[in-house]
């Protein structure tokens, strides 16, 4: 387990899906691929102050890519739907859309 509720969230994402979701309570993160359900949520509650209601994850498997000859794979990752109590808001993503 991650000690630090930072090393848990990585980044927001920012999609024009997610941001629809916004209008409902729910938020999506990139999270470490380690990070089990107990872990995102407590993370999110110490970082922005709200009260998460339920968490939802998916493991995303690296895309192939070439460069010329040369083929590689991005690394795979995990993505976090978080919904929130009714009525609360995360301050840090007002105005994004939503």
């Amino acid at each position: 387990m991650a000690s630090n509720p930072r090393d848990v969230i990585m980044t927001p994402i920012v999609t024009e899906r997610s941001m629809g979701h916004m209008a409902d309570g729910k938020y999506t993160f990139r999270v470490r691929l380690d990070a089990n359900k107990t872990e995102i949520k407590d993370a999110v509650e110490q970082i922005f102050k709200v009260k998460v209601v339920s968490v939802n994850t998916m493991r995303n498997h690296g895309k192939i890519r070439r460069m010329g000859k040369f083929v590689g794979q991005l690394p795979d990752w995990k993505k976090a739907i978080v919904q929130l109590a009714e009525g609360q808001r995360i301050k840090e993503f007002e105005g994004m859309g939503g």
